[in-house]
């Protein structure tokens, strides 16, 4: 079986087992990972971009390596290699978790509780949920599930049709350490460096997919163009702004303003802020933007196994021309 057969076939049901079973509660790979990256850090860590570049070399392409080294392990079974494939698919897409912690969020401030919504957001995202109202809570939410719709699922599909296995495995490790060690704290600032610039090539063409699908699957299709190219480059994120944005506009909504991180207030550029209305708590925002995330990680799918298979078809012909 030929290899973009492999990752259709594989990357179809590792997605379909996400979307039936979640994550896994105990022994999660990625938590594993992390677990392991932590470690490396305690060892090498020192306030210094080069020994943030040897960290994040030493995990991101160790996770590659042993990706690399299953696929080969089981390269002369078909069978074996659309189960690695399917396996490595589903640890490390997240779009299932994604939308139950999305909708416990939605639920909760649907009852008026809004303390249990608070409790709950930092399972989406690093803001201080004390800074804010039910408003809000539900931006942040939906803000959350755009971005995890390209770090989450849609990323990890296109390097997984770059790449197979290891390009699966090598995105979620990249992305892992970003969330790891990529921020700007005093401890990270030079030390996450490489960490962050990396998350950010390798997020690139998976964040203008994501934009793009939800542009095509979205209720508003000219709505979400026009807040992509008038807003995404405002964004500090190259990554996040073009996501963001394109939801914003194809949910109609505004998306963007201030935020709090860790008590450090920011303020963002408004996305869609010429046509959206602001996102309500209890006005479904929360449910439409899961219901876009699901629509355009299916459409990943199939947009990153169709283009595998065209290019084997133009190589194909290209050698017998």
């Amino acid at each position: 079986m030929r290899a973009e057969r492999v990752f259709a076939y594989g990357a179809a049901a590792g997605l379909l087992g996400d979307h039936l079973l979640g994550d896994p509660r105990r022994g999660h790979p990625v938590a594993a990972f992390g677990r392991a990256a932590g470690a490396v850090e305690r060892l090498l860590w020192r306030d210094h971009r080069g020994w943030g570049a040897l960290h994040t070399a030493v995990c991101a392409g160790g996770a590659a390596a042993l990706g690399l080294a299953a696929s080969r392990a089981v390269r002369r079974s078909p069978a074996a290699s659309v189960a690695l494939t399917a396996a490595a698919t589903w640890a490390v897409v997240g779009g299932t978790s994604l939308a139950r912690e999305a909708g416990a969020v939605g639920r909760a401030l649907e009852a008026g509780d809004i303390e249990a919504a608070r409790a709950r957001l930092p399972h989406l995202c690093g803001r201080d949920p004390q800074a804010l109202d039910a408003d809000g809570i539900a931006r942040a939410v939906v803000e959350s599930v755009a971005e995890n719709t390209s770090d989450a699922v849609v990323g990890a599909l296109v390097w997984g049709a770059v790449a197979g296995v290891p390009g699966l495995v090598g995105f979620r490790a990249v992305n892992t350490l970003d969330a790891m060690v990529g921020h700007k704290s005093p401890r990270y600032r030079r030390y996450g460096w490489a960490s962050a610039r990396l998350d950010d090539l390798a997020g690139w063409p998976g964040a203008r997919l994501t934009a793009a699908l939800a542009t095509a699957a979205g209720g508003d299709p000219r709505g979400a163009v026009r807040a992509w190219r008038a807003d995404a480059a405002q964004h500090p994120s190259p990554n996040a702004g073009p996501v963001e944005a394109s939801f914003a506009g194809a949910l109609g909504v505004r998306l963007g303003g201030t935020l709090s991180y860790g008590g450090r207030v920011e303020h963002r550029p408004v996305l869609n802020g010429a046509a959206g209305r602001p996102v309500r708590a209890g006005s479904g925002d929360i449910e439409r933007a899961v219901r876009l995330s699901r629509r355009v990680g299916w459409l990943a799918l199939g947009a990153c196994a169709g283009a595998r298979l065209l290019v084997r078809g133009v190589v194909k012909k290209g050698r017998t021309s």
